[in-house]
């Protein structure tokens, strides 16, 4: 039995070490300075005809992904960013949140103190805006600012 059990924990182990999970590193030419973007975690990156695209990548070969069934080469992309989905919806949340609460104490205020404070509503309105346009606070990886991207 003990035999049976070291060989199937050797055999996870084994399988666990020899997997290699695929991923992009982006290096910047001028400080040397590495980052490692595991498959599947969320981007958002421009292509060199304009294109945004944003989501989860998959790795096809050595020198192509694919978000959404989009299929780009690594020399096509301009910028790359991380996308985190928590950051997205904090970020999405808090600012929805607060031209929310602006615009009701706007409209309160306007309607029982004075009408000037009606003039509130248009920072709440932007405030909702940029809460649905989803800002992204991360750093961009721009090539021409001296970043490389490859797949390792």
């Amino acid at each position: 039995m003990k035999k049976l059990l070291l060989l199937i924990m050797s055999i996870l182990f084994f399988n666990v070490a020899m997997t290699q999970n695929n991923a992009i590193k982006i290096t910047n030419l001028n400080t040397n300075k590495e980052k490692v973007i595991k498959e599947n975690k969320r981007i958002k990156l421009k292509t060199s005809d304009g294109r945004k695209i944003k989501g989860r990548f998959k790795i096809e070969n050595t020198s192509t992904i694919s978000i959404d069934d989009v299929q780009l080469n690594l020399i096509d992309i301009e910028e790359l960013k991380r996308n985190p989905l928590l950051t997205a919806i904090l970020t999405t949340g808090f600012f929805i949140y607060v031209g929310t609460i602006t615009a009701g104490v706007a409209v309160l205020v306007g309607i029982l103190v004075d009408s000037t404070a009606f003039w509130l509503v248009l920072p709440a309105a932007g405030l909702i805006y940029a809460g649905i346009t989803s800002p992204n606070i991360n750093k961009n990886h721009k090539i021409n600012k001296g970043w490389k991207f490859e797949i390792i």
